[in-house]
């Protein structure tokens, strides 16, 4: 799952970003309503975590420009403690949920966790692969058995964008996208060589390959 952060503090860009990606999340940060802007309209992101009080763009300008040109984004907004008029605006605007500054990050990725499974196209408390659980707090796979199955970052993060959206055709370009940040350097083979990794951790029947179109994952 990727995230993009757009946050002009740069010590509690640095911090959320640390956060989201020990959690399993690859994360954009852009530190101006401009670039934040730009971000959300051309990439693939799953969820946004917008601050208002942004230089360049207010917060709420990137907000309906996102929505007015039909993005379904799910978008947390970050105001002021007292800024309810803020907060009002910003729901209004198409935010989905909203924090106020100072929080606790617990708070803000079980805030982000319930916006991406109301999100996901089949939403559920548990993602599920045959006798499989993924436990996401640890980032491994739990049998029915007791038995685990541990997970490196990227093969979690494959699979839980997998399991999130069962039953879709998934181009490795999609994939991609969701699994890695704007920066990343990837070989082209990359989406390959992890699918083949999980394959052999679940068994080749739960992820399909429709030549010439991605994957499919069975749940």
């Amino acid at each position: 799952m990727r995230l993009l952060v757009v946050e002009d503090d740069p010590d509690l860009a640095g911090q959320l970003r640390s956060r989201f990606e020990h959690e399993g999340y690859a994360v954009d940060v852009a530190g101006n309503g401009i670039d934040g802007a730009h971000l959300g309209a051309t990439e693939a992101y799953d969820a946004a975590v917008l601050d208002l009080g942004l230089p360049g763009k207010p917060g709420l300008d990137v907000l309906r420009e996102w929505r007015a040109a039909g993005s379904r984004l799910p978008v947390l907004i970050l105001t002021a403690r007292n800024g309810w008029t803020e907060r009002v605006e910003g729901l209004q605007a198409g935010a989905d949920d909203y924090l106020g500054k100072p929080f606790h990050v617990e708070e803000l990725l079980a805030r982000l966790q319930a916006l991406l499974r109301r999100s996901a196209p089949a939403p559920t408390l548990e993602l599920r692969a045959g006798r499989w659980r993924l436990d996401e707090a640890r980032q491994c796979l739990c049998g029915d058995d007791g038995g685990e199955q541990t997970l490196t970052a990227t093969e979690f993060r494959l699979l839980r964008y997998f399991m999130r959206h069962p039953d879709e055709v998934l181009s490795k370009t999609r994939l991609y996208e969701h699994v890695y940040d704007h920066g990343a350097e990837h070989d082209s083979n990359v989406i390959e060589v992890y699918v083949r990794r999980l394959r052999s951790l679940l068994g080749n029947e739960r992820i399909e390959t429709r030549r010439g179109q991605g994957y499919r994952f069975l749940p």
